[in-house]
């Protein structure tokens, strides 16, 4: 599947980083404590990326709204709109909630997040 460049150069440079390097391995893995031997063999939780990571971020810089997955979301949403997307990719980019209708963009946009994320944490 191709993927886009930028991304491509952000999971390779994650990949020099990261302390689980098996192909087995997830690509954002969990390091809890609590995981034990499971290290690297389960995701991290997003709830727990939200509270330990974003919010946290948020409100260093001044954001004291309540941030969420869906913030983003609806975030995008507006860029899209303020950009005059065409409708169908607005659709493909937005997927809905129902499985049905989950496409590999959605997934991908989350990917984009999570890398975002990650770079403005390094930042702090």
């Amino acid at each position: 599947m191709p993927i886009d460049e930028y991304l491509a150069q952000d999971l390779l440079a994650w990949y020099e980083v990261t302390p689980y390097k098996k192909p087995s391995d997830y690509v954002w893995a969990t390091n809890a404590n609590r995981a034990g031997a499971k290290r690297g063999k389960q995701p991290v939780w997003l709830s727990a990326v939200m509270r330990d990571y974003i919010q946290p971020v948020a409100r260093h810089l001044g954001i004291n709204k309540k941030v969420s997955w869906h913030t983003f979301r609806r975030t995008f949403s507006s860029i899209l709109k303020s950009n005059v997307e065409d409708v169908k990719v607005v659709q493909e980019l937005l997927p809905a909630e129902c499985i049905f209708c989950v496409s590999r963009t959605g997934r991908d946009f989350r990917c984009k997040l999570l890398k975002t994320i990650g770079v403005l944490m390094g930042q702090l």
